[in-house]
This record gives structure tokens, C-alpha cells and sequence, in this order.
């Protein structure tokens, strides 16, 4: 899989000298990278009619950042 970074959706995390920081990216075909941490052992607790699959990990995003991100978001393709 190949997917161009297009443009971060937030502005830069500052780390505070930790590995990663959760962070929003639109990709080049319009869909969007979301770097969180992962809780993708939870997946067992999903409710009826969720899930994730094997390929597919659950990533913790802090409200903050989608509420920040949301302007950044275009609502058309």
C-alpha cells in the first residue's frame, strides 16, 4: 500500500521528548492516517455489530485533536 502524505490536519504535536504523538493526516486519495495509541485490545469489548479486523488496529484519539481538526476537514472529496 502506497499513500501520499497530503497535509497534517492539526497542528504539529509537540512531544515533550516521548516517542509519537497522536496526529491527523489526509491522504493523497482522500482518505484520512490517524496515529494514536493503539487499544486495539479492547476490540473484544466493541459492542454488537462492531469489530476489527485482523489488518485493522483501534487507536485511541484524544477529542481534543477531532475537535481541532475539524475545520481542516473538507466535506467534500
Amino acid at each position: 500500500m502506497k499513500a501520499l502524505f497530503v497535509r497534517r490536519l492539526v497542528p504539529p504535536p509537540a512531544c515533550h521528548g516521548t516517542y509519537g504523538c497522536p496526529d491527523l493526516w489526509e491522504l493523497a486519495d482522500g482518505d484520512f492516517a490517524v496515529i494514536g495509541e493503539d487499544i486495539t485490545a479492547l476490540a473484544a469489548q466493541l459492542p454488537p455489530g462492531a469489530g476489527c479486523a485482523p489488518t485493522e488496529r483501534m487507536v485511541r484519539v484524544p477529542r481534543a485533536l477531532l475537535v481541532q481538526a475539524r475545520r481542516s476537514i473538507p466535506s467534500e472529496p
